[in-house]
């Protein structure tokens, strides 16, 4: 029996470095320095999705083209939709070398910039 999804959104999102897991609004949300790049969806909760899904950090041009790519896999989560976020469903279909990707690249946007000190 493979993984349940969340487990193994729990692998790669944990595996980033200085991320941590934390519950708020009823579901598991994923952090690095207290900044949410992940957010898990389970199937039958008050978002109004009828399978489980990730939502992730992104930007508003990388969202218009993962969106229009495979609108069937994708799509702009409730909440955070306008900012950018994209929408993964996790069905029996996902790409997880896909989806570890556009987990990288959620971190990296969520993930606080050192301030250079000026000299």
């Amino acid at each position: 029996m493979p993984p349940r999804p969340l487990t193994r959104l729990r692998k790669i999102c944990l595996g980033m470095p200085d991320t941590t897991e934390v519950e708020s609004w009823g579901a598991p949300t994923f952090r690095v320095k207290n900044k949410i790049f992940a957010m898990y969806s389970a199937d039958g909760n008050n978002h109004g999705a009828a399978k489980p899904g990730v939502w992730l950090k992104a930007t508003p041009t990388n969202q218009d083209l993962v969106l229009r790519s495979d609108p069937e896999r994708y799509f702009k989560p409730p909440y955070v939709g306008p900012s950018g976020w994209i929408g993964v469903w996790l069905d029996d279909l996902v790409d997880w070398e896909t989806l570890s990707g556009f987990i990288a690249d959620a971190y990296a946007l969520a993930v606080p910039r050192k301030k250079t000190r000026k000299k």
